[in-house]
Formats: structure tokens, C-alpha cells, sequence
């Protein structure tokens, strides 16, 4: 059984340095604890993910020109996530997978998004 993630969760990009919030769209219907529960698809950048805090990869073009400019040295620059759809929604909650503790979401830049808080604490889905 898998915690489920709702509205109001939180999640961590491995080249992040702060947790992003979760909202979800693409589900108004199915709940848990009084907040919508995230579907795979609410991956939406600046929508469903926001940011999380300052970028440190180099597949980022900003982290990359900013680097360069400073002669080599990393230098992070402001998350703007690139990300497409969450993994591991194989439990079905009103016909659609839903996002579980257990779930990850890939940035175009190489990160890996992970659930660090599913905002919810008695729902378990499986």
C-alpha cells in the first residue's frame, strides 16, 4: 500500500536546492483527506510542479551560460522545472494512475523529482 499525493505535497529535484510544491488539475473529483489527489499527468511545469529553488545542472542552458560566464564555475541559476510525467501511477483511483509516495517525474535537465512530503497521511492507495 502507497501513500497517495495530493494537492499541497511537496517534492525535491536532485538538482534542486528547495522543495517544489504540487497542485493538482487533471483530477477535481477523487479526494483524499479533503485534497485533490495528483494524477500522472499533473506534470505540468509552473502549473502542477513549481519550482525548486536554484538549478545546479549543466544540461540547463541558463546554469550553462551562467557557468561559462564565470569561467567554469558552477553557478545555479532559478529552477524553472521542464518536466513531462510522473512514474510508477499504477494504482488507478477514479480510472486514472495517481501519483504515490513511491512516484518520480524526470526534468528535461537530468533531475530526478521525488517525493519528499505527499500531503497526505492516512490514504493509502494498492
Amino acid at each position: 500500500m502507497a501513500l497517495v499525493v495530493t494537492t499541497g505535497a511537496m517534492c525535491m529535484c536532485s538538482f534542486g536546492t528547495a522543495p517544489g510544491n504540487l497542485t493538482s488539475t487533471n483530477n477535481m473529483t477523487v479526494m483524499a483527506e479533503g485534497k485533490p489527489m495528483l494524477v500522472i499527468t499533473d506534470a505540468a511545469p509552473m502549473v502542477n510542479i513549481s519550482p525548486c529553488g536554484m538549478c545546479s545542472s549543466l544540461a540547463n542552458p541558463q546554469v550553462a551560460a551562467a557557468t561559462a560566464a564565470a569561467m567554469g564555475v558552477l553557478t545555479p541559476q532559478p529552477c524553472i522545472p521542464a518536466t513531462q510525467a510522473w512514474t510508477g501511477g499504477t494504482v488507478l483511483v477514479g480510472g486514472k494512475p495517481c501519483v504515490t509516495l513511491e512516484s518520480k517525474c524526470f526534468c528535461n535537465y537530468g533531475g530526478v523529482l521525488n517525493i519528499t512530503n505527499p500531503g497526505s497521511t492516512k490514504v493509502s492507495a494498492g
